[in-house]
C-alpha cells in the first residue's frame, strides 16, 4: 500500500507569522530586493544593449530569462526551445583548462515543460548547444560549462548543421571574432515558421527551421560605431558551404523571430547598422571555408 504524504500543516507557520509579523515584512523585502538585483544588476552586466524585447505580447514569444553562468537564456515554455541565448566572449587564455564533456544532459529545475536528455534520443536531430560548451567552458569555468549542458540551454539541430556548419561558427567566433576585437557578444537562437512541427516522440518540443547568429563588437573609442554582423542558417544544410553565404540583416532577423535585438541602442544606430548586410568589417571571407573539426 502507497504511504500517504501526511498533510501540510500551515497553522503552526501562521501562529508564528501572527505573534511575529515582522518576520513577513522581512520576507517580502529580501524578495523584493532579490528581484531588483537580478533585474537592475545582475541580468543588465550580461547583455550588450539590452534584453531582447518581444514586439509583441504572442505567445510564442513569452520567455523567461533564466541566468548562468556565464550566459542568459530567453526559455520558452511553450515551444520547448531557447528562444535565445546571449553571451559574451574574449580571447580565451592559453593556459585556460580544458575541461572534460559531461556525458549527459540534465533537466532544468526552473523549466515548467522540463525536457530530459532522452526526449532526444532516437529522434535523427542532436541535441545543439546554443551556448557553446568549448569557448564557456574554457572562459568561465566548470559551473558554466555545466549549465550549457542544461536542456533549456539546448534546441533539436540536424547533424550537417550542428556538427558542421555550428562548430565551425563557434569555433570561429572563438578563435578569430573575439581575439580580433577584445570584446565579442553573441546573440544566438532558432527561428520558426508558421507550419508547427515537432520533435519526434517529444511533442513538448517545436522543430526550428532554421538558427541565428548575431555577433557584436562594442565601439572601440567614442567616435567609433560598433560592428554587427547577423546570419540565418537553415536546417538543410549540407555543412560545406562557405560562411559567409549566410549573411542577413539583423532587420530579417528581427522580422522572422518578433524579437528586437539591442533595445537600448539608439534608433538611428539601429535604423542604419541593423538594416545592413555587409561583412566586410568582419573578414569573414578569411574564414568563410574554414572546414570543420568533423
Amino acid at each position: 500500500m502507497a504511504r500517504r504524504r501526511p498533510p501540510l500543516r500551515l497553522a503552526p507557520l501562521l501562529t508564528l507569522l501572527r505573534r511575529h509579523p515582522l518576520l513577513l515584512l522581512l520576507a517580502a523585502v529580501l524578495a523584493v530586493g532579490d528581484y531588483a538585483y537580478e533585474v537592475l544588476y545582475a541580468r543588465p552586466a550580461m547583455t550588450w544593449q539590452g534584453l531582447p524585447a518581444a514586439h509583441n505580447w504572442q505567445p510564442v514569444t513569452w520567455t523567461r530569462v533564466l541566468r548562468n553562468d556565464g550566459f542568459l537564456v530567453g526559455w520558452s515554455d511553450l515551444r520547448g526551445n531557447p528562444l535565445w541565448v546571449q553571451y559574451r566572449l574574449r580571447a580565451i587564455p592559453a593556459d585556460a583548462p580544458r575541461l572534460r564533456r559531461p556525458q549527459r544532459f540534465s533537466r532544468d529545475w526552473r523549466a515548467l515543460n522540463s525536457v530530459g536528455h532522452d526526449d532526444y534520443s532516437g529522434s535523427g536531430y542532436d541535441r545543439g548547444h546554443l551556448a557553446p560548451n568549448y569557448a564557456i567552458s574554457r572562459l568561465y569555468g566548470a559551473q558554466a560549462q555545466q549549465d550549457t549542458f542544461l536542456m533549456t540551454n539546448i534546441t533539436p539541430q540536424r547533424p550537417n548543421l550542428n556538427q558542421k556548419v555550428w562548430q565551425r561558427l563557434e569555433e570561429v567566433e572563438a578563435d578569430v571574432f573575439a581575439p580580433r576585437h577584445g570584446e565579442l557578444w553573441v546573440l544566438t537562437g532558432p527561428v520558426f515558421d508558421a507550419d508547427i512541427q515537432r520533435l519526434p516522440g517529444a511533442a513538448r518540443v517545436e522543430l526550428p527551421d532554421a538558427y541565428f547568429k548575431i555577433y557584436a563588437a562594442p565601439a572601440a573609442g567614442p567616435r567609433d560605431e560598433p560592428l554587427l554582423l547577423a546570419l540565418l542558417v537553415p536546417q538543410t544544410v549540407r555543412g560545406t558551404e562557405p560562411l559567409d553565404q549566410f549573411v542577413t540583416s539583423i532587420d530579417r532577423v528581427e522580422e522572422l523571430t518578433g524579437f528586437d535585438f539591442f533595445p537600448l541602442m539608439s534608433v538611428e544606430l539601429q535604423a542604419r547598422l541593423e538594416a545592413a548586410a555587409d561583412p566586410a568589417a568582419w573578414q569573414l571571407e578569411q574564414v568563410a571555408r574554414r572546414p570543420g573539426r568533423y
